[in-house]
């Protein structure tokens, strides 16, 4: 088993790195957040300790898991993460999600996604911070709706966006199911 770099990473190394990571300044997570820029300062530096509430909306705000905060300071890293061990999530119609990344990364997030015939992102486009996004479909045939824009895509193919253009993604034959890839930086969910 391989030893976290990141043993030695506090609670509060931990917030600063994610906010700053999605380009957030103190300011603008006090405001999101209700709690005092300086108050916010103080847990990042590690001189305040924040309850499980004011944690809760500091993670809301950062697209963090509170459990997120304690794993990478004091859990083991391993470099491999097994498919079989990962845990579905249903999203949109007929499709659903896979997070492939480790919690604690902060600068890159990978989302395996799997398409039903028919199946899509939703009914309607939608936004998600303003992230650099990259789309690559791994099977099928899928359209990526970027505002009023439409990409046709298959196997291999891949398109970049700004997660925070409202998109959608559909599977496109209706007949087969579709897989796809999204790599974003910063992460977004």
């Amino acid at each position: 088993m391989f030893e976290s770099e990141e043993s030695d990473v506090t609670l509060g190394d931990r917030l600063r790195r994610r906010r700053k990571a999605l380009h957030l300044t103190l300011q603008q997570v006090a405001e999101a957040t209700g709690i005092t820029v300086g108050y916010l300062s103080q847990l990042e530096r590690g001189r305040a300790n924040g309850s499980v509430s004011t944690l809760q909306k500091i993670c809301d705000v950062l697209k963090l898991n509170v459990g997120d905060l304690f794993e990478s300071s004091s859990t083991p890293t391993r470099p491999v993460l097994r498919f079989a061990d990962a845990t579905s999530r249903q999203f949109g119609n007929k499709a659903s999600k896979v997070k492939l990344t480790p919690a604690h990364f902060d600068h890159l997030e990978v989302l395996l996604g799997h398409f039903e015939p028919g199946g899509d992102t939703g009914t309607d486009q939608y936004t998600h911070g303003a992230s650099e996004e990259l789309l690559v479909v791994l099977e099928g045939q899928v359209e990526l709706q970027v505002g009023t824009t439409t990409h046709t895509l298959g196997p291999l193919d891949s398109v970049s966006y700004n997660s925070g253009h409202p998109h959608k993604v559909s599977e496109r034959t209706g007949t087969h199911p579709a897989r796809v890839m999204w790599a974003m930086a910063p992460p977004t969910y």
